[in-house]
């Protein structure tokens, strides 16, 4: 809806300008075409701004269980397919990867799609995180026409057991798949770069698998790590650096603290504000 309502703010813009007479633009239509430019977009035919919220109502943040849930199922397929001797246990296994990775660096379809190896990064204050400890996206959400946007996201301590997961994918699975010089972090059977409906693909078949609703989706990960890094008590300014938001609106928009996260954020400011001063209430 805010999409919609931009561009309609945009088309109103220019109309207004080609209909206002200071600029001639008036005078010259109806000398050549016998009628005048005129505002066509007004308050009863344009999307109003009603509500802060106006995202999807399906999309939602995943609880902690239902993360697990749906990591557990994907892990799960693996044996599975293993266990039944047939093709397919590599590429569900990084299906595995993929997943775990999109939700601990709350990751959109298209910059998952397009990491490449160069993309792991060093980070100097962890360095026990090895080549894991940070992800440079090259293929964040582009605006007003602007080439995709750039960011690095770091990990954190949090989702420290995404480092072992991308070292097994990186150093023993992957080149199981025989990539020769691909770039590409995620790749296919066929050696090529794994497409952006497979990674839907892979969201669907863990969270079917899961038992989890249909109508949550692999954007609702990243709802989920932004989410999660606000209950973990980072600064919201943190979150929405490592989401990529231009704006603390959106990563407001994308967060839904649980009323456990509130429960316990209410204790302890209750604690604080009536407790003595040896932690006693007075």
């Amino acid at each position: 809806m805010s999409t919609a309502r931009n561009y309609q703010n945009t088309l109103r813009l220019f109309c207004g300008y080609a209909a206002d007479a200071r600029y001639g633009w008036a005078d010259r239509c109806l000398e050549q075409f016998g009628s005048v430019p005129r505002q066509i977009l007004d308050e009863w035919n344009t999307v109003a701004h009603v509500t802060e919220f106006e995202g999807q109502p399906h999309r939602r943040p995943l609880t902690y269980d239902e993360v697990q849930a749906l990591f557990d199922a994907a892990d799960g397929r693996v044996e599975e397919i293993r266990s039944r001797g047939r093709k397919g246990a590599l590429a569900a296994q990084r299906d595995a990867a993929l997943l775990k990775t999109v939700y601990a660096f709350g990751l959109r379809r298209r910059e998952a799609w397009g990491l490449d190896l160069a993309d792991l990064r060093h980070n100097p204050q962890v360095r026990q995180f090895n080549r894991y400890g940070a992800v440079f996206v090259r293929w964040g959400k582009s605006s007003n026409g602007s080439p995709p946007r750039r960011r690095t996201v770091l990990t954190v301590p949090e989702m420290d057991w995404v480092v072992p997961v991308l070292q097994q994918w990186t150093e023993e699975v992957r080149p199981l798949f025989a990539p020769g010089a691909h770039p590409a972090l995620w790749v296919t059977e066929r050696r090529g770069r794994l497409s952006r409906r497979a990674i839907n693909e892979a969201l669907e078949a863990a969270r079917g698998a899961a038992g989890l609703d249909p109508v949550l989706d692999l954007h609702c990960l990243r709802h989920s790590y932004i989410t999660h890094l606000i209950e973990f008590g980072y600064p919201e300014r943190f979150a929405q650096d490592q989401a990529g938001h231009s704006y603390a609106s959106t990563t407001a928009i994308y967060t839904g603290v649980s009323d456990e996260f509130r429960n316990r954020l209410l204790a302890k400011t209750l604690r604080e504000r009536y407790a003595g001063p040896l932690g006693e209430q007075s």
